[in-house]
């Protein structure tokens, strides 16, 4: 990877506003009446993961370690209730379903490295 000059150039970042942007187009088939349910929780969270990776970008790094855990807490609760959209019954888009675990896999994975990387930075 090339010079960092911003959040907007790291792959994670990258990566997870991809994953907020599946999950507007897959929570845009949900029923309406989860609108104000598990459509509005799933945006929310899928929008917390990127917005926190920005936030922490530029501080010192046990603050920005910090905001990645926000993060990843985030992305945990996305793939919890994308487990409640299967059980539910909520769509029947299985092959977007199935992309976004793994992406929520992969970007976990990378979050995961990301604070090792800093913690190891900090010593």
């Amino acid at each position: 990877m090339g010079k960092v000059n911003s959040y907007k150039d790291l792959q994670i970042w990258q990566r997870s506003i991809e994953l907020c942007n599946a999950i507007y187009q897959l929570s845009s088939r949900f029923p309406k009446e989860e609108m104000y349910g598990i459509t509005n929780q799933m945006r929310r969270c899928s929008v917390s993961i990127p917005s926190n990776i920005a936030e922490g970008f530029g501080r010192s790094n046990k603050s920005y370690i910090n905001f990645l855990h926000i993060s990843r807490g985030s992305l945990y609760e996305l793939d919890t209730q994308l487990t409640l959209v299967k059980k539910l019954s909520l769509s029947r888009d299985e092959e977007t379903i199935v992309s976004v675990e793994q992406e929520i896999s992969e970007i976990g994975k990378m979050i995961n490295s990301f604070i090792n990387t800093l913690k190891e930075n900090d010593k």
